[in-house]
């Protein structure tokens, strides 16, 4: 009862704020916020401020809220540690079953073309540690551009 009392009081009041609008000749301004006042009067007529008043004071339904909740409280939990794991059931199966079979086979997963007989290659060339070098190096390259 008094929410509908509220909301009417508040639709009365948005459309006399819309005809001083248009009154000052703002007329889009002034449809724009009788839209918006009707929209209470309407939630009224609808029944939807009885089942949300309904709701808000309802013991049952708060204890509807927190059960829900929980149980996207515990989705998400399980989903973090599945991921953390490395997936469901099923697929830790499978990976132990893979790793099983490369044990089993280990030349199976080497590439086809052999391995290299060529050492692998040091450093390109020893570090410097005189700074003229350096700065040598710098000089070359101004030079080069003609600065």
């Amino acid at each position: 009862m008094i929410a509908e009392t509220v909301c009417s009081a508040l639709s009365a009041a948005g459309l006399g704020i819309a005809a001083v609008t248009a009154y000052r000749k703002r007329f889009l301004a002034a449809a724009r916020i009788a839209a918006y006042a009707l929209v209470p009067v309407a939630l009224v007529m609808t029944g939807i401020v009885d089942w949300v008043a309904g709701t808000a004071f309802s013991p049952t339904a708060w204890a509807g809220f927190g059960l829900l909740g929980a149980a996207w409280l515990l989705f998400a939990s399980t989903r973090a540690v599945e991921r953390r794991r490395g997936g469901t059931r099923k697929e830790r199966r499978q990976a132990r079953a893979a790793q099983r079979r490369e044990a089993a086979a280990p030349e199976g997963s080497a590439p086809a073309l052999g391995r290299s007989t060529r050492p692998a290659a040091g450093p390109a060339s020893a570090p410097r540690t005189n700074s003229a070098d350096d700065f040598s190096d710098i000089e070359a390259i101004l030079k080069k551009h003609g600065i």
